[in-house]
């Protein structure tokens, strides 16, 4: 949200941040800011929706909230239910905009409309300045089906480079190699028959739990340090209505992967990262699928540990190791 509040104070806006937790100390705290301060506008995530659901807030009939209008939320994409808990214990006349965008654009791709309805589990509109489209994975566009999120356009805050990269060879990989001419922001997403727009999640190798966009090499990077560990691959699993970091390892010979190693394994994860980075599963595995080019199979992990079909296993060079990826039981918990 943190562009919305610079947008905000551009306006002449007043704006408000909290520090802290936002569960604390209470799963309603922010609630009682939003009475507090009059809110017209409340920032938030799917992840702090869950949380305040779970435990059973229900600022309908605990909070007053007379002035509060609308409900921005961002960072992952917001669950169908959520919209429900939203219009059915925190407001019924509010406008629950889920948004999806990004830090480096300074801007969403698609995004809430005040004078439009909401529909439950789709973002409303695409952003104004936007020529966002869904493209196949061979570059058409398509309407109502499952996609990449593109912007086929320039827009008005695009980044023109990379903070080192002269040459802006890293700027155009990252963001034009996929689709030449098109901005591919790596988001997985559908329109709808309301023309609104559903996001899906990420489509590459991020990680974003709770919202945090954290890259693989991270996490990898300190499992170099634990002899025990030979390889590696991390993955975001869907879970409560957010995702959650799944952590597979493959092991030296003869170890074990027991308690004493995943407080090992957690313990270097924080301590040189951050909590976010932290995996909510460890599993140990015989093999670590690789691409016939060298990389990790991310992508192919992901889609078998949700039962889905794996588009391209002609381009892995040991398509065999995905059968102890299918479903495994320590990630049904």
């Amino acid at each position: 949200m943190w562009y919305w509040v610079v947008i905000a104070l551009a306006a002449g806006a007043t704006i408000v941040l909290r520090e802290g937790s936002p569960l604390r100390p209470h799963a309603g705290a922010l609630f009682d800011l939003a009475d507090a301060e009059r809110l017209t506008h409340l920032g938030i995530s799917p992840a702090y929706l869950a949380q305040a659901r779970s435990a059973g807030v229900t600022p309908r009939t605990s909070h007053q909230l007379h002035e509060l209008r609308a409900i921005l939320s961002t960072g992952s994409p917001l669950s169908p239910h959520l919209y429900d808990y939203v219009y059915q214990e925190v407001k019924a006349d509010v406008a629950l905009v889920s948004l999806s965008g990004g830090t480096e654009i300074n801007a969403c791709f698609v995004t809430g409309n005040p004078m439009a309805p909401v529909y439950r589990g789709e973002i409303q509109t695409a952003a104004l300045g936007m020529a966002t489209a869904v493209f196949d994975d061979r570059g058409n566009p398509v309407e109502r089906t499952k996609g990449e999120l593109v912007c086929t356009r320039p827009f008005p805050s695009q980044p023109v480079g990379l903070w080192n990269d002269p040459d802006r060879a890293r700027y155009l990989a990252t963001y034009f190699e996929r689709f030449p001419g098109a901005w591919h922001h790596g988001d997985f997403a559908e329109t709808t028959e309301h023309a609104g727009w559903i996001i899906h999640g990420r489509s590459d190798s991020t990680l974003k739990p709770g919202g945090h966009r954290i890259g693989t090499a991270e996490i990898y990077r300190q499992l170099e340090t634990i002899d025990a560990i030979v390889d590696s691959v991390a993955v975001a699993q869907r879970w409560s209505d957010d995702v959650r970091i799944v952590l597979f390892v493959k092991l030296a010979d003869g170890v074990e992967l027991d308690a004493g190693l995943e407080r090992q394994i957690r313990t270097q994860i924080l301590k040189n990262t951050s909590p976010h980075h932290v995996p909510a599963r460890v599993v140990a595995v015989s093999q670590i699928p690789y691409t016939k080019t060298g990389k990790k199979a991310e992508i192919a992990v992901r889609q078998m540990i949700h039962g889905e079909p794996v588009v391209n296993t002609g381009a892995l060079a040991n398509p065999e190791a995905l059968a102890e990826y299918h479903v495994p039981a320590a990630l049904r918990r």
